[in-house]
């Protein structure tokens, strides 16, 4: 276990406008959704590109 307040979060804007916190080293990836979970050939797809214009900065 880590200790506490040792993450730093990232304020990321989505698809709609809204903002909100992921951890700062899932600034540059993002999960699929269940849809998207799985590639053409069946392997598990793990991380998404994120595009560079939704990270907005550091909240600590």
């Amino acid at each position: 276990m880590g200790k506490t307040g040792t993450t730093t979060w990232i304020k990321i804007k989505g698809r709609k406008g809204q903002t909100r916190l992921v951890p700062g080293k899932r600034q540059n990836f993002k999960r699929p959704g269940p849809n998207q979970k799985y590639t053409s050939n069946g392997k598990r797809r793990r991380k998404l590109p994120r595009s560079p214009k939704s990270i907005q900065g550091v909240r600590a």
